[in-house]
């Protein structure tokens, strides 16, 4: 995947699909609501449930029983604004895109996170830290095995 950044936005061009995904979904179109956190809080029960990624507003609750990691980590971030476990966990393009469906609104300027803004503004994709980190140590470790292992 290629980012690049666009007016504050980040786009990742997938070149299987040719398809260009905002990562921080930007781009949505607002839909003219705005919602304060006070009001995303309301709603976080299984049967009403609301958060907000990115500076933007979902209502997940029709898609709790369909989330592949389990219902159980969506209740534990239900009416919260949630950019942070959002991102930390990795969710692939795909899961962006659908997340896209549940949009219902903005946050209200005074409760948008620096976090989201940051993200934004550098065009960080959301990959997490700790597979980057993984990958460098297993290269590491492969380069090191193989330079012990080799004859001189």
């Amino acid at each position: 995947a290629v980012v690049s950044s666009q007016s504050r936005e980040a786009v990742v061009s997938t070149q299987s699909t040719g398809k260009n995904l905002d990562v921080t979904m930007d781009s949505q179109k607002s839909s003219g609501k705005i919602f304060r956190l006070e009001e995303v809080k309301e709603h976080s029960s299984p049967d009403d449930m609301w958060m907000a990624i990115h500076n933007k507003v979902y209502d997940i609750t029709k898609f709790l029983n369909e989330h592949p990691g389990g219902e159980e980590v969506l209740l534990e971030h239900a009416g919260t604004e949630a950019t942070y476990a959002f991102e930390d966990v990795g969710h692939s393009l795909d899961a962006r895109d659908l997340l896209s469906q549940y949009y219902i609104g903005d946050l209200h300027e005074d409760d948008c996170t620096q976090k989201a803004a940051k993200m934004a503004e550098s065009g960080e994709a959301g990959a997490p830290t700790g597979v980057i980190a993984g990958v460098v140590v297993a290269v590491i470790a492969g380069l090191g095995f193989f330079l012990l292992n080799k004859q001189w």
